[in-house]
């Protein structure tokens, strides 16, 4: 009998770049949806001025790279990046900042490391940071939700983006300010006194709906096996035991377990951003520990230190970790009793 000589791989990928793309841009929708219903339309206007400016700045990078714009483009991975910095910033935020962002994603934290695949950061969460970090003021200007008080109309939110004239009343409050700037209220006087609990039964008014709406798009990825659930249920396990152990109630309490689960970029970071497969860690083990770690951070930065949210500076913080855990967390190659690494003799 002769046997056919094959070279590997034998399996045969059945998800495209593209596709893969396309469909966590698809897993969004809910999560979108729900926040153009609570914070208005600034929301579309974002993820518009995102998605022309970071698909602009790749095009531009790829044609000083002598590349083929087409073929690049029609990866997606640009639009990806587009789409999670639009969501990931207040609604009516300046034009020229989303630019400053976009910039920062797509030509410094992607293209300049020589683009997808080489990439150690995520580049949205870069270039949120480094808008974080020069801008405060305008990063922290949260759109009131529909709940609280009237969304500006369209022609008030263009006014806002292009020219900067400020709206009386847009802005307020998210769930997670509302208990970094009341360290002397307990958890039940943050609860009756906040403006921003009064509508809503556990996270904020809307944010528990927007994280609902990341949630049932994650777990549309997960039903896709677009990743696995190793790093979010890790995150979300430990942030969760976090909030737990910290929490009496009292004026020194953490935040209750369902308002960091449910606040904040909680469930677009545990779905849509650590999941990243280039900056994170490769093995389920090394998932879990990358995963566990960053809901560590999260909770940490939250409980201890100035920024109410932190998603973002945990997941860059992990980014620049991976490679260790990657090297100490190898898959036992086949017919090896232990994982043997680059810095062990081979005997021959």
């Amino acid at each position: 009998m002769s046997f056919i000589s094959q070279s590997s791989p034998h399996a045969h990928a059945t998800n495209s770049t593209q596709r893969v793309m396309l469909t966590v841009v698809l897993a969004t929708i809910p999560g979108a949806l729900a926040m153009v219903y609570f914070f208005g339309v600034g929301v579309i206007i974002n993820l518009t001025l995102t998605i022309g400016f970071c698909l602009g700045f790749e095009a531009a990078v790829l044609y000083l790279r002598k590349r083929p714009i087409g073929f690049y483009l029609k990866d997606f991975s640009a639009l990806v990046t587009a789409v999670l910095l639009g969501l990931a910033l207040p609604p009516y935020s300046p034009w020229w900042m989303i630019f400053v962002g976009c910039f920062f994603a797509i030509v410094v934290a992607k293209q300049l490391y020589g683009g997808l695949g080489f990439n150690p950061f995520n580049p949205a969460m870069i270039a949120y940071v480094v808008l974080l970090i020069s801008f405060p003021v305008q990063m922290t200007q949260w759109a009131a939700p529909v709940n609280l008080g009237d969304l500006p109309s369209i022609s008030e939110a263009l006014t806002k983006v292009f020219t900067g004239t400020a709206i009386d009343g847009y802005s307020g409050a998210t769930p997670l300010d509302a208990f970094k700037q009341s360290e002397s209220l307990t958890v039940a006087d943050i609860y009756s006194q906040k403006p921003i609990f009064s509508e809503a039964f556990f996270a904020g008014a809307g944010w528990e709906w927007v994280n609902a709406g990341f949630l049932l798009g994650g777990l549309f990825l997960l039903w896709r096996k677009i990743f696995t659930w190793h790093a979010p249920v890790s995150m979300l396990a430990v942030l969760a035991l976090m909030s737990i152990i910290f929490y009496d109630g009292s004026s020194e309490s953490s935040a209750p377990v369902l308002t960091h689960l449910f606040s904040g970029a909680t469930m677009l970071g545990a779905f849509f951003i650590i999941t990243d497969p280039v900056s994170s860690a490769v093995s389920n083990k090394g998932r879990l520990i990358f995963g566990g770690c960053i809901g560590l951070l999260v909770f940490l930065i939250r409980h201890f230190g100035n920024y109410p949210d932190a998603v973002a500076f945990s997941v860059l913080l992990m980014n620049f970790a991976a490679p260790f855990i990657d090297y100490y967390t190898v898959p036992r190659s086949y017919g090896h009793s232990k994982p043997r690494r680059a810095t062990e003799k081979v005997d021959v």
